[in-house]
């Protein structure tokens, strides 16, 4: 949370989402009058609000909210991260859109023949390699970096599955 913009955390909030945090910053959200649905806790009798639920993990909070998320069988997920690495949510891409947000960047998956309406002169990120990458209504600013031309659809293609794109928040 450290960083986060707390309009962009208002604009997520007025969507009535179910909320879960790692046990580290419960008392911090909760100070922000957020109610809170999950605490992801290496402490299974961990004191949190009424009617929260406690998602048990021993070493890693992430992977462990993520199989609980799918396992319910919840169709989507914003996650608000300090960082981001690919490899922590690969595994996910075909059970459940992510969005991760971090202090500075809005990062999701897209697979091959992507396409999305954009005002001009917005940065996009690829963050992982896309083999034959061809884009159309960007501008290459660096060899992962690119620039949207002018306001319209950029659409971006690719061999693998699927590759992360970052854009700046």
């Amino acid at each position: 949370m450290e960083g986060f913009n707390h309009e962009n955390l208002g604009q997520l909030l007025e969507w009535s989402p179910t909320v879960i945090v790692v046990e580290e910053i419960f008392e911090t959200v909760d100070s922000l009058g957020i109610k809170i649905d999950g605490v992801v806790s290496k402490n299974l009798s961990y004191a949190a609000q009424p009617e929260t639920i406690v998602i048990h993990t021993e070493d890693d909070p992430l992977q462990d909210a993520l199989k609980y998320l799918t396992g319910e069988q919840y169709p989507a997920v914003n996650i608000i991260a300090d960082s981001f690495s690919a490899k922590d949510y690969a595994v996910y891409i075909d059970r459940i859109d992510i969005v991760v947000l971090t202090p500075h960047q809005k990062i999701f998956p897209v697979k091959p023949g992507f396409s999305k309406w954009q005002t001009a002169g917005e940065e996009i990120e690829v963050l992982l390699e896309a083999h034959n990458l061809h884009v159309s209504g960007l501008i290459p600013i660096t060899e992962h970096i690119f620039e949207t031309e002018k306001e319209g659809f950029y659409t971006l293609t690719f061999e693998q599955p699927f590759t992360f794109i970052a854009e700046t928040l």
